[in-house]
């Protein structure tokens, strides 16, 4: 039975609603977090080189504070934001997928724990975007509740 709800269509959409919906939440309250991830879904531009790449385990937890709290924006259906990665603090843009969250996490513990699993189309990675910054701001600009993000 539990295995049916978790891959139903209605439980996975509600479930890609809140972890929406918390990850505005934590924006709004300027509070850092972390995410736990299914690394096989994130997309990194540019690259990361192999020996940095070969480190992620499946699920990796990247913590969302200074920069790259500031960086982050959300879109329906997406997080992005910079982080620098490696010894040698390599720049990229990630691109999570919602329903690749699997636990948003705050000051150690778990605050949201997803059981969904998303469809095959949805586990798919993002298609490469041609320059990162300029549309990753364009999708954020693009949703009207994302305004509130804006400081003036």
């Amino acid at each position: 039975m539990l295995y049916e709800l978790i891959k139903d269509e209605n439980y996975t959409k509600l479930m890609q609603k809140h972890i929406e919906e918390l990850l505005i939440f934590m924006f709004e309250q300027e509070q850092n977090f972390g995410i736990l991830c299914k690394i096989e879904h994130l997309t990194f531009e540019p690259e990361l080189p192999e020996h940095i790449r070969t480190e992620f385990r499946p699920m990796t937890l990247f913590f969302l504070a200074g920069y790259t709290f500031e960086s982050a924006r959300l879109d329906s259906d997406m997080l992005y934001f910079e982080a620098g990665f490696g010894e040698e603090n390599i720049g990229s843009f990630v691109q999570v997928p919602l329903l690749s969250i699997m636990q948003i996490i705050v000051d150690e513990t778990p605050v949201f724990v997803n059981l969904a699993s998303p469809s095959e189309a949805a586990s798919n990675k993002p298609t490469k975007r041609e320059n990162g910054v300029e549309n990753s701001m364009a999708s954020f600009l693009s949703n009207p509740e994302n305004q509130k993000f804006i400081k003036e």
